[in-house]
């Protein structure tokens, strides 16, 4: 099977007004300049199903899941938090949401795919396990790896996030659960102003100053992520990926560009190869300027695909 691109027309849907950065035409940005640069040849369409309740209980309590589903909103908003809120077509875009991280893991550790990218919101790594925030509701990489973990039996499953802002959702989800690594690097004194002291030790945290740029980055992820990958020697490696470090993306201040995301996940690539059969799931997160946005995404599919050289 061909790597997989998993969406679903419901992501569109779910919309928080309309100067909101986290707004649905992300997902369109992204998906054309995957089309434009002819990346999406390479790559078996998948239409994003609905997580179940039942597999969103790996990641989330089953009270805040039915506390989302009974917020949902016949019409009209529903604030969730002060930058988070629900329409009527909320909570089913949250469902495709980790549906696709569901799918993903399926595709690639039995299907033969490789790799998956899931071009889905909303985004997932700030949702903790009983509460929502951060433009988040369902932690999608969090319900993917636990499905990983539960359903297909691994033993070692990794999580990189290089959102520019800490993922304290997958944090609060997957700490001291010594089957599952978290490494994050995010900007330092920035949303939601934690990640600085781990809080289990699967987890190696990176604050990067602000305006730091990608030298830093680069040698951050060289010193402390990979020896840590090396000795997890993780089954399956999960990716939260956030373009919000970008320079022209206002929503963080590291200064990172399209060859550093680039560089990134050749090293995500280079670990997969030796651990992991290749075998590497990654889910959008932030990302807020358009063209930054898609530039940086294609940037990363196009390294996951094997195209970069």
């Amino acid at each position: 099977m061909l790597p997989a691109y998993i969406s679903h027309p419901d992501c569109l849907k779910h919309a928080m007004g309309e100067h909101h950065p986290e707004c649905p035409e992300r997902i369109g940005a992204v998906s054309d300049m995957l089309l434009i640069k002819g990346l999406l040849d390479f790559m078996q369409p998948c239409e994003a199903p609905l997580a179940t309740e039942k597999q969103l209980a790996q990641a989330h309590s089953s009270l805040y899941i039915r506390s989302i589903a009974a917020q949902s909103p016949k019409q009209g908003t529903v604030q969730v938090d002060p930058d988070t809120s629900m329409n009527p077509h909320t909570y089913r875009a949250a469902l495709r949401a980790a549906g696709a991280a569901v799918l993903a893991t399926d595709l690639v550790l039995t299907e033969g795919a490789g790799t998956a990218f899931c071009n889905v919101r909303p985004p997932g790594h700030h949702a903790e396990y009983a509460a929502a925030g951060g433009f988040c509701f369902f932690n999608n990489v969090a319900v993917g790896i636990r499905h990983a973990l539960t359903v297909h039996g691994l033993e070692r499953v990794a999580l990189v996030d290089f959102d520019v802002h800490h993922g304290n959702g997958s944090e609060d989800i997957l700490r001291d659960d010594e089957r599952v690594l978290m490494c994050s690097i995010f900007e330092d004194k920035l949303y939601p102003f934690c990640g600085n002291t781990p809080r289990g030790a699967n987890m190696v945290n990176v604050a990067l100053p602000a305006r730091s740029g990608g030298e830093p980055m680069r040698q951050a992820v060289s010193e402390q992520w990979l020896p840590a990958l090396e000795r997890f020697r993780p089954q399956l490696i999960f990716i939260s990926a956030g373009f919000d470090g970008h320079r022209d993306d206002d929503m963080g201040n590291l200064g990172l560009v399209e060859a550093d995301y680039a560089w990134i996940a050749k090293q995500i690539v280079a670990v997969a190869a030796r651990h992991s059969q290749g075998r590497i799931v990654s889910c959008l997160e932030g990302g807020y300027e358009l063209s930054s946005l898609a530039r940086s995404a294609a940037a990363h599919v196009k390294v996951l695909l094997g195209m970069d050289d």
